[in-house]
């Protein structure tokens, strides 16, 4: 097994951008009434950290058949380390109340793309 450190550098030596974020998988523990109870205070905390830029992207995610809803969500956040990750996390209402639990983990972002268009005189943008 590599140690992290150690292939993080060896990506940025190569030239990848190397960008750490967090995972969050979060899972519904309780009943669905419970993680329902939770929701308002859990948007107020992610609009919070999206405020602050500590938020990446969050949301649900669907089954392996793509069909349904099961209520897994995933969080990505920016932060100093995975320590500190990790609080934002237990600091999530969901995750507080217990509704929800979750298993953290370092992304290593090296490849890939993100398109934004934003339209100056409609003032509109899209994300793709």
């Amino acid at each position: 097994m590599v140690a992290w450190a150690d292939y993080k550098s060896e990506a940025k030596s190569r030239g990848a951008l190397a960008l750490e974020l967090y995972v969050a998988l979060s899972t519904p523990v309780k009943a669905p009434e419970d993680v329902k109870a939770s929701l308002p205070d859990h948007l107020a905390y992610q609009a919070k950290l999206e405020h602050s830029g500590q938020l990446a992207f969050a949301g649900p995610m669907s089954d392996e058949t793509g069909e349904h809803m099961q209520g897994i969500g995933l969080i990505i956040y920016r932060a100093d380390s995975l320590e500190a990750a990790r609080k934002l996390a237990e600091d999530d209402p969901m995750h507080k109340s217990g509704a929800r639990s979750f298993v953290m983990r370092r992304w290593l972002i090296n490849e890939g793309s993100l398109n934004i268009s934003i339209g100056l005189s409609t003032g509109t943008s899209t994300l793709s």
